[in-house]
């Protein structure tokens, strides 16, 4: 295709580059399908590589190196001396990560002939987007289908102006140049929490106000009992059940306004940096939606049938734009999902084998359904547990804390839901989303031999305590 029209022309054009977006981009290439990606900021990989899952994963390893440093390597006879802390180099490691990552995206687009068009994408016209560069050219697409994978950004909260100086969003929070005296976090989900630790590991005194009367809301309730004791072992402090009603910044700090929920007597709260982490909302605006006459719901977000399909035709949605958790790897899913659709083929997201982990120290990770929505449902079910403590390899990694537990249903023993909380746990919900996308069932897991000694054998341990007859405990 030479003519300036025909490059012009794709059979499909996918709105954003996160995760979503440039999975579902470079698969449908692979299916032979002409592929663009818009993408609005100079990098690829979206929030996700940019200013999130990555960039804070990268902190909270090197913040959590750093207290093992501190305090944690004497046990194992290893001892320091004047252990200091270079923020500017962990900053630097940081988006060293960043950008190698964001330079492989880019690779990957040339390596499979995605055409990366820079700009901001609009639907003005059925199988039209248009592209408005940074020097404000604009460029005119023409698309058999079109994705819509633009994300999401963080929930402002009324009162309470983000300045991503004394008042910082998760942006802002990967970013400060000293560690504050005092930070303090709105919000006790997984942003808040994972960010508050790692300044905490930092230094930092971190108080985390939540609305709810609980931390992590829609995590099983035993786990987050035990989370929020270990967060507060490490020196967190909690105000739950608790509204921000207003924020005073100043240049030396932030004067919160705080009150109890239920009722009670105003309280006032003195930060150094206030981290705002109460959720993330869809992207789209500017995206020509309401024009092309595209439904959104009542949460603000792309309303799609199970095949992604918008209810205007050729026109799709994934990732954190539709209903679901805002997970990459959802997303990811998602983006797989939409290409092979387009293409012809008929794959499936199973979206009760979707994991959710928290990056923290130790990590927290779960697949399926909590006993509180079993309980919810009717459904009759059978809990197994098995604590780190009896697990030989934990012991051995001075990593005791926390524990496996398995629900399963009453009669057919079919794997209903796992939650894990303990060393390595991101690693270890792998072999439970395996279980509950196969169909498995607890005795299953029993039945399969775990290396020793393993962190894993936890999770066969808390298969076999479904039954009763856990080994070790």
């Amino acid at each position: 295709m030479s003519d300036g029209a025909s490059e012009n022309r794709f059979d499909v054009v996918i709105i954003g580059a996160g995760p979503g977006g440039y999975v579902a981009a470079i698969r449908a290439a692979q299916l032979g399908l002409r592929t663009a990606c818009v993408e609005k900021d100079p990098t690829l990989g979206g929030t996700c590589l940019n200013i999130g899952c990555i960039p804070s994963k990268a902190l909270l390893h090197a913040s959590e190196e750093y207290a093992r440093a501190g305090k944690g390597f004497a046990a194992h006879g290893i001892k320091l001396d004047g252990v200091t802390l270079d923020l500017p180099a962990m900053m630097a490691h940081k988006d060293k990560v960043v950008g190698d990552l964001t330079k492989g995206v880019e690779h990957l687009f040339k390596k499979n002939d995605v055409a990366h068009i820079r700009g901001v994408g609009a639907i003005t016209a059925k199988g039209e987007v248009s592209v408005r560069a940074a020097d404000g050219a604009t460029r005119v697409l023409a698309a058999k289908a079109i994705v819509i994978a633009t994300g999401s950004a963080s929930t402002p909260l009324p009162g309470v102006a983000v300045d991503e100086q004394r008042i910082v969003s998760s942006t802002g929070a990967l970013a400060l140049a000293a560690v504050p005296k005092h930070l303090a976090v709105i919000g006790a989900g997984y942003i808040g929490l994972e960010l508050g630790s790692v300044w905490r590991r930092l230094g930092a005194e971190v108080t985390v106000i939540e609305f709810l009367d609980r931390i992590v809301p829609g995590m099983d309730g035993e786990i987050a009992k035990q989370f929020q004791r270990l967060l507060k072992r490490q020196g967190f402090k909690f105000k739950l059940g608790t509204k921000v009603t207003g924020a005073s910044a100043t240049s030396e700090g932030v004067s919160l306004a705080l009150a109890p929920v239920a009722g009670g007597e105003a309280a006032t709260l003195e930060a150094d940096v206030v981290l705002v982490a109460v959720g993330r909302r869809p992207h789209v605006e500017g995206l020509g939606l309401e024009a092309a006459g595209v439904a959104l719901d009542e949460a603000g977000r792309v309303v799609v049938d199970d095949e992604f399909r918008t209810n205007v035709d050729g026109i799709f949605a994934i990732g954190d734009v539709i209903r679901g958790p805002m997970l990459a790897h959802k997303a990811e899913d998602e983006g797989i999902a939409v290409a092979e659709l387009i293409a012809g083929e008929k794959p499936h997201v199973n979206y009760d084998a979707i994991p959710g982990v928290i990056y923290t120290a130790p990590e927290v990770a779960a697949v399926g359904k909590t006993e509180e929505q079993l309980k919810e449902a009717g459904i009759d079910y059978r809990a197994g547990a098995f604590p780190f403590l009896a697990n030989g390899r934990a012991r051995a990694m001075s990593a005791a804390d926390g524990f496996v537990k398995i629900l399963a249903d009453a009669k057919t023993d079919r794997v209903l839901g796992v939650h894990i909380i303990g060393a390595d746990a991101g690693t270890l919900i792998a072999e439970a989303v395996l279980a509950i996308e196969l169909g498995a069932s607890a005795e299953d897991l029993a039945r399969t031999c775990h290396a020793h000694p393993s962190l894993n054998e936890a999770v066969k341990e808390a298969a076999l305590a479904v039954a009763e007859r856990a080994i070790h405990i």
